[in-house]
């Protein structure tokens, strides 16, 4: 079967090769003429004439009379009553108005037609052949049908394409092969894709629907014979003929998207994707400006020999997925295709409007008025684009190869990295995002270039093959060694080890280009400071505990904690004294007035012991407060808000105005240094609001707007001048709480005027 395959392969090379030289030869012995006739009441007569064409520039018009083709009569012409195109021809008479002209076709080889229709076919036909010896040569082993099926789709997609510029000159073997290969070409490509599949054990659709494209094909050449032997009007055959290229164009397609479905949750779906919209790009030019216009209005927007040079993406892509083995992103691409469309839709509105609008003002300087137009519009396009760019910048594409952007968006990242596991996560992520690599995964070795750590994701064969080139990367910073399936980087160093990155793809993939490189070197350079700055701080952590533990600390420690202290001792010794001190002096007067009076009236004596006793109660509950203000034990167990709830609720039961607090919705997640800040400032507010502000009701509201924490103060109390706002009794208590929000980064405004109440609002 293999030596059969091998010579059918072959056999079919030197076909294309001997059809490759018949329309070459056609091309250049019948230069293009460009011009559709129809035989109107036994006349044959001019329909259309093609721009940039010997016909054109000969200044043939439509309603022309062809009387004589090469010096016979003109009805007897084959290409142009059976085709309807005037063609292969050398000379020709018309009667234009009852004038008889003769015009002589010459042409040079060398032209904007010939360009389609000789130079971008036989190119096709010739990187095709390569590709297809590639192909061949890579799967003499294996032996794979569905690598057989791709080299004939890529010798039938080429043929079919160079056939068309015989069959374009009304040339009758071109026609049929034309046709022939033309239905083929997505007949062939369900069938590569069927084999290809299959073989890795997936089935993306029936059998059946292959053979139905056969049969399409054969019935669709079977009709053309029919019809041609009938003398059936050509554009019906052609018509026919590009519904049953639409409807398999379609079947593709559909099929395709059917079989994503299906490999949805393998490694085989991105393949899929990418045969999808290689479809569409490919075959979409073709179908919705010659296909559909000509069924419907047997008029075509394009050229099919323009339109059909698209089709050079199909065999393109299929060959760089295949023997590249590299898959490119088609979210990235997509993302583009989308951004630029939309970008480019104003400008082609304005550019199609100014076109029109100076196309007949002064036909002298058109092209000048046009120039000035058009510079300007591209001027302001390209600006917009510049903005657009910038303020949209994480949100146009995917990550696949943005790497400005992937760059910022990861030292962003880095810096709200609280330890070294997730600066590590980080790059992780950022490598697979924009880099083809499935994984990323990094191992630490030791100077010895020993591996002393594995990252736990990592399968022991991808650091185990690699050992050799982990060891090399390790030596410096920024060192990138490629393996067959990624590479290994060094992104950072201390002095006892090094932290190497090991990204592998589940391909093989092709070299690294500079601006790959260029990207890695950066992006190791920048976490090789991260990791130092974490290692430092671990190093100093670990250096603390290590003193603790000995019992001794360092001097400049020993002097933050009696600093701590004091400013501990200090505000209980305030406390005390403004409260509790005061109240045991009042109680010492009154006993000692008790014990002045005891023997003149026992009955007042009782009374003043009584007072005493409450004045003690009052003492103990003032003492109690105090201690809970010194350390309100339900912030630390409850948090924020059941702490400020019941702080209200105090106030509620003692204080002469009413306290509201809403802070119910209030979820967000903060640590416990600015818990007992916002606590703080809430208490000395209401503290304040009790000593001085004669309110009658106080708002408190603490929310989350965005990533900001908003606290608002607002009463209704006497307020004060706003320009004494540091000045009076309240400046200590203010000056506490401005402290308390520079500590937490954040900023505060003051709203107060005599009369018009009190407002604080805090942002952090």
């Amino acid at each position: 079967m293999k030596l059969n395959l091998n010579r059918a392969y072959l056999l079919i090379v030197i076909f294309s090769f001997i059809l490759t030289i018949y329309f070459a030869y056609i091309n250049v012995k019948f230069p293009y003429t460009g011009a559709t006739v129809r035989d109107i009441d036994n006349q044959l007569v001019v329909t259309a004439v093609e721009p940039n064409t010997w016909s054109s520039q000969s200044h043939l018009i439509p309603g022309d009379i062809v009387t004589e083709v090469n010096g016979y009569d003109a009805l007897d012409h084959f290409p142009a009553t059976n085709y309807g195109v005037l063609e292969q021809v050398d000379e020709i008479t018309i009667d234009r108005d009852g004038e008889i002209i003769s015009f002589k076709v010459s042409d040079t080889i060398i032209n904007s037609q010939s360009l389609f229709m000789l130079i971008i076919p036989l190119t096709l036909y010739v990187l095709c052949l390569f590709c297809s010896y590639f192909v061949f040569k890579s799967n003499k082993d294996l032996n794979l049908k569905s690598a057989y099926l791709l080299n004939l789709f890529l010798l039938t997609i080429a043929m079919a394409y160079f056939s068309a510029s015989g069959s374009s000159r009304g040339d009758l073997l071109s026609r049929y092969i034309n046709l022939s290969l033309f239905l083929l070409v997505p007949v062939l490509y369900l069938n590569f894709i069927y084999k290809y599949f299959q073989e890795l054990g997936k089935k993306l659709f029936s059998r059946n629907f292959i053979i139905a494209g056969y049969v399409a094909v054969f019935v669709n050449i079977l009709m053309e014979y029919i019809l041609d032997t009938l003398l059936f009007a050509y554009h019906i055959t052609k018509s026919l003929n590009l519904i049953t290229f639409f409807v398999l164009i379609i079947l593709t397609f559909v099929l395709k998207l059917y079989g994503l479905r299906k490999v949805r949750y393998s490694d085989q779906k991105y393949l899929v994707k990418v045969l999808i919209i290689t479809n569409i790009i490919a075959f979409s030019p073709f179908v919705f400006l010659y296909i559909l216009p000509f069924i419907f209005l047997n008029k075509y927007i394009f050229p099919p020999t323009i339109l059909s040079s698209f089709l050079l993406l199909v065999p393109f892509s299929l060959v760089y997925q295949f023997m590249a083995t590299k898959i490119y992103d088609i979210e990235f691409i997509l993302g583009r295709v989308r951004y630029y469309s939309l970008l480019a839709v104003l400008p082609t509105i304005v550019l199609v409007a100014i076109t029109t609008l100076i196309k007949e003002d002064n036909p002298t300087f058109y092209p000048v008025k046009l120039s000035i137009f058009i510079y300007i519009t591209m001027l302001v396009v390209f600006y917009i684009k510049e903005i657009l760019d910038f303020r949209f910048r994480f949100k146009r594409f995917s990550e696949k190869y943005n790497y400005q952007d992937s760059i910022f968006k990861y030292t962003q990242s880095i810096r709200k990295a609280s330890k070294l596991d997730q600066v590590i996560s980080e790059l992780k992520e950022v490598i697979t995002d924009v880099l083809l690599v499935s994984r990323a995964s990094y191992v630490e070795v030791n100077k010895d270039g020993a591996i002393v750590s594995v990252d736990i994701q990592m399968k022991g064969s991808d650091y185990l093959l690699y050992e050799k080139e982990i060891r090399k990367a390790s030596h410096e910073i920024g060192k990138i060694v490629e393996v067959d399936r990624g590479f290994v980087i060094n992104v950072g160093e201390t002095d006892e080890r090094s932290f190497v990155m090991v990204c592998l793809s589940m391909l093989n993939t092709p070299k690294l280009n500079r601006d790959e490189i260029s990207w890695l070197k950066t992006l190791s350079f920048y976490t090789n400071i991260s990791l130092e700055n974490f290692l430092k701080i671990e190093e100093l952590m670990s250096h603390l505990q290590k003193i603790k533990s000995e019992g001794s600390n360092p001097a400049w420690l020993t002097k933050v904690l009696f600093s701590i202290e004091e400013k501990q001792r200090s505000n209980l010794a305030k406390d005390l004294h403004d409260s509790v001190l005061q109240d045991l002096i009042s109680l010492k007067r009154q006993c000692e007035l008790a014990l002045a009076e005891l023997q003149a009236a026992p009955a007042v004596f009782t009374d003043q012991l009584q007072d005493m006793n409450s004045s003690m109660t009052n003492i103990i509950k003032t003492t109690r407060e105090t201690c809970q203000e010194l350390r309100p034990q339900l912030l630390y167990d409850l948090g924020l808000v059941k702490a400020l709830q019941k702080l209200a609720a105090q106030y509620n039961e003692t204080a002469p105005f009413d306290v509201r607090l809403n802070a119910g919705n209030f979820t967000k997640s903060i640590d416990i240094d600015t818990q007992l800040n916002l606590y703080r400032i809430v208490q000395e507010l209401l503290t304040n609001a009790g000593k001085h502000s004669n309110a009658m009701h106080v708002l408190i509201m603490l929310v989350c707007i965005k990533d900001k924490i908003v606290l608002h103060y607002e009463d209704d109390g006497i307020g004060f001048d706003q320009n004494e706002l540091y000045t009076n009794h309240q400046s200590m208590g203010l000056s506490g709480i401005a402290e308390r929000v520079k500590a937490l980064n954040g900023t505060h405004s003051i709203e107060t005027s005599k009369g018009n109440g009190f407002k604080v609002v805090v942002e952090i």
